[in-house]
């Protein structure tokens, strides 16, 4: 643990030194090895010239690493696993000043990954074909890719994948292509671009059987053939879900934005990838009564995706506010104000009940925690996502309401776009926007 980064306790990362600014993945999925095979090349910038480049990985199989240039072989070293936080990777570079280089990377994921999960044909609705799909999120990335795993990196990514040609690829990026492998037709070439920076906790990848249904001119439904119809009326809403967010937090910039139903193994309701959002199929409920779920996840598209959290301390950055802005859609499309404050006094006895359920005491109830050491995995809970909201919606009753504080919301989304941020940017942005209600804010947040 000493190693780790001092700007983020889950990464043994350097960005502040040596920077990655654009990945490009060239990848086979093999179904039969539970392994994603191939090369990934990481545009880096050198900011301190006398640096190495660090990277997390985790039980990766390291063939080579060259510069992608030249394809002369760079030395490095792989320290031996530390738990949850994998191995740091550790590349020497050239000792010149202030320069930016190409670093190839031959890899090869192992069956283990933590990132990836696997599923027979059985385990899926049509039982033809196997499936694969990914959770990144917190520090899983290092399990599929070598790479900075740090929310306080963000950087846009293209990427090739080789898939069996019966089955369908899609990643957290726009979709571009798909050529079949010359002189192999049971193989095809699926190429994504994305070209916004995102962090490497929203990476995905999922390959199966599957379909898609439009929704909205920007919008649709990826399902198994069995369940792309029911998938599709269930959240049908979500074109609408789209634009009362833009009018809250301003203009959609990913371009697309799908929902793909995964098997129901997917262990969460919903992962708010970019582009690409997963969602469980316990969700259709056949009377769009749980598609609230995917308005939370449309509000990550700002709140998370756009604006982030620099480092897993500040993950309530990216869930309060997503909570706030999910009931204020959710008020507008459903049961207006009186639904959002019934959704918020629910989120409420949510908070005291995990807080209980922690004891009073547990750091784990903070709202900024410290991860120095920890497993997010082993802090998530409800706190980040309620104890948030909470904060945000007393801030705006304090303030003036939702006249007020709505404003402010769609200026920080805008101040801080494209970045990672703390609680204390954000405290400090708060305070400079209502400098006249100080003394109102004084004994709350300062």
């Amino acid at each position: 643990m000493s190693a780790l980064s001092k700007t983020d306790p889950t990464s043994y990362s350097n960005p502040t030194e040596c920077l990655v600014e654009h990945i490009h993945l060239d990848l086979k999925i093999n179904f039969d090895r539970h392994t994603l095979s191939g090369s990934a090349v990481l545009s880096i910038k050198k900011i301190n010239p006398e640096t190495d480049l660090i990277l997390d990985t985790r039980d990766l199989t390291i063939f080579s690493i060259k510069n992608n240039e030249s394809k002369e072989p760079l030395e490095y070293t792989l320290n031996e696993p530390d738990g949850c936080f994998g191995s740091k990777l550790t590349i020497q570079l050239p000792e010149l000043e202030f320069f930016s280089m190409e670093v190839l990377i031959e890899y090869e994921t192992k069956e283990n990954c933590t990132a990836l999960q696997w599923l027979p044909a059985r385990l899926t609705k049509g039982k033809r074909h196997p499936y694969l799909y990914s959770q990144c999120q917190a520090i899983h990335c290092r399990s599929i890719i070598p790479l900075q795993d740090t929310p306080c990196v963000k950087c846009p990514f293209t990427a090739k994948v080789t898939a069996p040609s019966d089955l369908k690829v899609l990643m957290s990026a726009l979709h571009e292509d798909i050529n079949e492998v010359e002189g192999d037709p049971a193989w095809s070439e699926f190429n994504f671009r994305q070209k916004i920076p995102m962090p490497s906790c929203l990476m995905s990848i999922v390959c199966g059987d599957i379909t898609y249904r439009d929704v909205g001119p920007r919008t649709r439904v990826w399902a198994e053939p069995e369940l792309v119809e029911q998938a599709a009326w269930e959240f049908a809403e979500t074109e609408n879900m789209l634009q009362v967010a833009e009018e809250l937090m301003g203009p959609y910039v990913w371009g697309q934005y799908d929902l793909v139903v995964l098997p129901p193994s997917f262990p969460f309701g919903g992962m708010e990838n970019p582009c690409i959002t997963f969602v469980t199929p316990t969700l259709i409920a056949g009377d769009r009564s749980l598609a609230d779920v995917v308005a939370h996840e449309i509000a990550h598209s700002w709140t998370g995706n756009l604006v982030t959290n620099k480092n897993p301390n500040h993950f309530w950055l990216n869930e309060g506010n997503t909570m706030f802005f999910e009931r204020k859609i959710d008020g507008v499309l459903r049961g207006g104000e009186k639904l959002r404050q019934f959704k918020s006094l629910t989120g409420w006895n949510e908070l005291q009940t995990a807080v209980d359920s922690l004891g009073a005491d547990n750091p784990y109830t903070r709202l900024v925690l410290d991860m120095k050491g920890v497993d997010p995995d082993d802090a998530f809970s409800s706190i980040p996502y309620e104890k948030g909201h909470a904060l945000l919606f007393y801030l705006e009753q304090l303030l003036g309401g939702p006249e007020v504080f709505e404003p402010f919301l769609r200026e920080y989304i805008k101040h801080f776009r494209f970045q990672s941020i703390t609680t204390a940017d954000w405290k400090e942005f708060l305070l400079e926007y209502f400098a006249n209600e100080a003394s109102k804010l004084f004994n709350i947040i300062c």
